[in-house]
């Protein structure tokens, strides 16, 4: 298989997500590729850059990537790097832009009214999480 690209995924972490920094790094792998940001073929960052850029453990990032392989997302080739095997985009992919854009201007009228980052994301949670119960019942 030919490398199609290098590292297309730049690793964040956020220490108040409540989440393990590994996986965070499982996290946004999984959304890049439930996105399209990553395809198959396409290389993960080399662990050393990962501990680089991030300052962690290089066990962290060997863990996400284990837990990653784990599921047939990706494989390592040793002395290459960690590939994308397969990505997680279905039909809805083409909806994604529009409803990005009506949620860029939704964050705008919430930065305007006043929230900060915290507080947006506690209202969209909470709002998630209230409809998904409606659904349910």
């Amino acid at each position: 298989m030919k490398d199609r690209r290098e590292s297309v995924i730049e690793f964040h972490l956020d220490g108040r997500s409540g989440l393990s920094p590994y996986l965070q790094l499982v996290q946004q792998v999984r959304h890049a590729l439930r996105l399209g940001l990553l395809r198959e073929g396409d290389r993960l960052p080399t662990v050393k850059d990962v501990v680089a850029q991030l300052a962690i453990n290089p066990n962290t990032v060997l863990k996400a990537y284990r837990e990653l392989e784990h599921h047939g997302l990706v494989a390592a080739r040793p002395g290459v790097g960690t590939f994308v095997t397969r990505t997680l985009t279905d039909a809805t992919l083409a909806a994604h832009g529009p409803l990005r854009q009506d949620l860029r201007r939704w964050l705008a009228r919430a930065r305007r009214a006043g929230l900060d980052d915290e507080s947006i994301e506690a209202l969209f949670m909470t709002t998630f999480r209230t409809i998904a119960e409606e659904e349910i019942a």
